[in-house]
């Protein structure tokens, strides 16, 4: 009896503690499941925006006024789309055309979604609160011809199928915006409220969340409610998008079903030995076959049960393997969307510069100076073929392609990309001072991709002095076991070194940037062989420095041949 006591009690600690970990594991496993699979309808939908706004018929229907065929067309796209709704909007905020007909007719031109979209190159995303407490997330993008605004076109993404989804599972989750405030949860009433706030609410209804309840409060629950002091498993992760985190709670009664069974069959088993410790006492035919037939019967019920607990387990891993699948093509489906934001992202700033150099030709040409005229003109034919070779890189950025690297000049390459920022640089009247080598500093990589980089950070600098009333950014390259390219401003300096190099992290506003620049630097640099560094310089501003491999004479040699 002593020896069953203490097995017992051994094996409900190792149990208790083996089983706890294993119902964390799939709680992260299905947590990390759920964010994934936000993110990627999150990112499936945010380029059909840029899609629709370059379709033709829409174009011609605002350009016209002609909506008579636009819904039928919208509504063609909305069920190969999966979105909830499609809307487009003209100038004024008025729809034109809806896959959802109650709103023809509705002027939404107060609505975020529409005055943002306006003032935006890029598509805007805006999770808005509705009057029932739910929240409504589009993507809008305005729609362009020939240089003049003719509406926008608004994309509603469907976020709440995945709360019905979730409606049928035992776990409690909750998804938050940057500010803590939850805008999809398992429970209606949480919406709009912090963890904290929606938490002490009263009563708690279902089983889950009186146990959520019970992790504020847990001394007001009886002691059979709780397993090791406390009620619920609480799984928390950040979805890398504009700031959100999700969280879980899985309640441990699971874990002491499990343990309990477990100890049942072992308190079983010392009963068999027990029986049989009796049974070699005992001299009577009668007590002897009493006694095996008693046998017979819990040994058939031990088989019965660990036939059911086979099956369980056997069904439990079939269930995690569907969801290994599941994760791993939500992650091909976000690397997708990742893709297409660096592309629109990278060929923005040649954009820029083209409009610029339009802008200076159309005005000597009214001045009757087409000489200088052509040089703008030739300079956008090279902003047109860089556009293809950025295009190019960024596939091959994608691919992770082998191409042949050759020997590039520094000095030349921070020259081609100044060249390229001078109309923003005289724009904003910054003050640029170079300090360079008087020899030739050549590395080995591609060319197109290092003036990529530079541009990326002479960028950053220009947006982090835009606060500056003396605005200035000091380039410094040199020479020695490395090829150094070290770009300083006199801006207000970095606030978070930590997700600096994240891809979509960005301190701009909505509208100004993705946070997709400095990630797609820092991957070029380390396939050059390289690294990126930041840091705070001590009298104020942003430091980047570039380190990549020097190439020697003899390595000049030995890459000619």
């Amino acid at each position: 009896m002593l020896v069953a006591v203490i097995t017992v009690a051994v094996t409900n600690r190792l149990l208790t503690d083996r089983f706890t970990e294993t119902t964390r594991n799939r709680a992260e496993l299905r947590l990390a499941l759920y964010g994934g699979n936000l993110l990627s309808e999150l990112r499936r939908n945010a380029i059909v925006p840029q899609l629709l706004a370059r379709d033709p018929t829409l174009i011609s229907a605002l350009a016209t006024r002609d909506y008579s065929l636009s819904t039928q067309r919208l509504i063609s796209f909305v069920e190969e789309i999966g979105a909830a709704s499609l809307m487009l909007l003209d100038r004024e905020g008025r729809t034109v055309a809806s896959t959802d007909r109650n709103k023809l007719g509705s002027n939404f031109r107060a609505e975020s979604y529409f005055v943002e979209a306006l003032r935006a190159n890029e598509t805007i995303f805006t999770a808005q609160r509705r009057e029932a407490g739910s929240y409504q997330f589009s993507y809008s993008r305005r729609i362009i011809d020939k240089g003049q605004t003719l509406g926008v076109i608004v994309v509603e993404v469907d976020l709440q199928k995945f709360e019905r989804a979730w409606a049928g599972i035992s776990d409690a989750v909750l998804v938050t915006n940057s500010e803590g405030m939850i805008m999809l949860a398992t429970e209606p009433r949480w919406r709009g409220l912090t963890e904290a706030e929606a938490l002490a609410q009263q009563p708690p209804e279902s089983a889950i969340q009186r146990a959520i309840q019970a992790t504020a409060d847990w001394t007001a629950l009886p002691a059979d409610a709780y397993l090791q002091g406390e009620a619920v498993i609480r799984m928390e992760g950040r979805i890398p998008f504009r700031g959100w985190r999700i969280a879980s709670f899985t309640a441990y009664t699971s874990v002491r079903e499990r343990v309990n069974g477990v100890l049942a069959l072992e308190i079983m088993g010392f009963a068999i030995l027990l029986a049989l410790a009796f049974y070699m006492a005992s001299r009577k035919t009668a007590v002897r076959l009493a006694l095996f037939q008693r046998e017979s019967a819990e040994l058939r019920l031990l088989n019965a049960r660990l036939q059911r607990e086979i099956a369980e387990r056997e069904k439990v891993q079939e269930t995690l393997a569907v969801a290994e699948q599941t994760l791993a093509q939500s992650s091909k489906l976000a690397a997708l969307g990742e893709m297409s934001a660096a592309v629109s992202h990278e060929l923005n700033q040649p954009l820029a510069a083209m409009k610029t150099y339009l802008a200076g030709a159309r005005l000597l040409l009214r001045r009757n100076r087409p000489e200088e005229a052509l040089s703008s003109f030739q300079r956008i034919d090279d902003l047109i073929e860089r556009m293809g070779s950025i295009t190019r890189q960024l596939k091959s950025y994608a691919r992770k392609s082998g191409d042949q690297l050759t020997p590039v000049n520094m000095s030349d390459a921070l020259a081609s990309a100044l060249s390229m920022m001078e109309p923003q640089l005289k724009q904003r009247r910054i003050r640029i001072t170079r300090a360079l080598p008087d020899r030739p500093v050549m590395v080995m990589g591609d060319r197109v991709r290092i003036e990529q980089v530079m541009i990326n950070l002479l960028r950053n600098a220009m947006d982090a002095t835009q606060a500056v009333a003396e605005p200035e950014i000091d380039i410094l390259l040199a020479a020695g076991e490395t090829a150094t390219l070290t770009v300083r401003d006199n801006g207000e300096g970095i606030k978070d070194l930590e997700n600096l190099f994240e891809p979509f992290y960005t301190t701009k506003k909505p509208g100004e940037g993705v946070g997709l620049g400095l990630a797609i630097s820092s991957g070029i640099v380390n396939d050059l062989g390289g690294r990126l560094m930041a840091r705070n310089a001590s009298d104020g501003g942003a430091v980047f420095e570039v380190q990549l491999p020097i190439l020697s004479n003899e390595d000049e040699i030995e890459a000619a041949e």
